[in-house]
């Protein structure tokens, strides 16, 4: 590869640019705000600028909703003879674009798993991607070279490209990232009426269950919102075994009650199964260490 462009110059989008720039690509830099081009431009990312030819590969970095259309105008406009995207979301953008009219065999979907709580330009990196895997959605109709480009882009920002499905990519995001995000902000937002003297009480592991709280509410609004059925689900799930632990602390608090040991019971098997799922990320990550843990 040895051109490209990336429209949208926010965290994920700058730090694609400052990737590619480091391995020699040459890069431009697009977005509807002139001026985070600029700042873009600035860190190194690239020239705030339009390609006067065709780029080898164009990245739309925009939020889901805001994909396909952004794809077709650039579509439109030639500015790429192959294009992919970083949304959170694969199957909403699909069905967007395959409805406006994108020519669906230049263009391959693409999640990146990386990023920060911060946002902007400012916050890019060009290390943001190394090691971690990027997900790729071919479509029925991508042309193998499409394919190829992206998965291109993927190793020169230092990515592990995963093929998967749509549906399952979108089920899988619910699980391990948009229902997490929710619950942190729910979580978080409990916080508005503390008294300050309980603020003060705070420690590193309310720190830590709220951090991902601090992303831009539009961003994750519109993420959360593409994802909506899985998202559902998922949290649908977690408050029927929320209500459980509800019932069962009701029941441990009331010092009229008879025998307590079921509900003493539920509190423990939630708290295990906590400690079970938890071990699963280890496991996926470093068996060798799950291995370990679990003698």
């Amino acid at each position: 590869m040895r051109s490209a462009a990336v429209i949208g110059t926010g965290l994920i989008g700058t730090s694609v640019a400052l990737a590619l720039t480091g391995q020699g690509v040459t890069t431009y830099l697009l977005d509807r705000d002139p001026e985070a081009a600029r700042t873009a431009a600035a860190l190194g990312a690239g020239l705030a600028a339009t390609p006067r030819a065709p780029v080898d590969l164009a990245v739309v970095a925009v939020p889901p909703a805001h994909t396909a259309s952004v794809l077709k105008e650039y579509q439109h406009r030639m500015l790429a003879r192959f294009f992919t995207d970083v949304a959170s979301v694969k199957m909403r953008p699909l069905m967007d674009a395959a409805s406006a009219g994108c020519d669906l065999t230049r263009y391959v979907g693409g999640h990146p798993m990386a990023g920060r709580e911060l946002s902007g330009p400012m916050a890019a990196r060009a290390d943001l991607f190394q090691g971690r895997t990027w997900v790729l959605t071919p479509s029925a109709f991508s042309r193998a070279e499409a394919l190829h480009h992206a998965t291109e882009l993927i190793e020169l920002c230092g990515g592990q490209p995963v093929i998967m499905g749509h549906a399952e990519h979108d089920r899988a995001v619910a699980l391990t990232s948009h229902a997490p995000h929710m619950v942190a902000s729910l979580l978080a937002g409990r916080l508005l009426g503390a008294e300050t003297a309980q603020l003060r009480l705070v420690g590193k592991g309310l720190r830590d269950a709220t951090r991902i709280a601090a992303g831009d509410a539009g961003l994750w609004a519109d993420i959360i919102g593409s994802n909506a059925g899985p998202v559902e689900r998922v949290l649908a799930e977690l408050a029927e075994e929320l209500g459980a632990v509800v019932a069962a602390l009701r029941e441990l608090d009331d010092s009229f009650a008879g025998p307590r040991g079921k509900a003493a019971a539920e509190l423990l098997a939630a708290l295990a199964r906590g400690e079970e799922g938890r071990l699963r990320i280890v496991a996926a990550e470093r068996p060798a260490d799950a291995a370990q843990a679990a003698r």
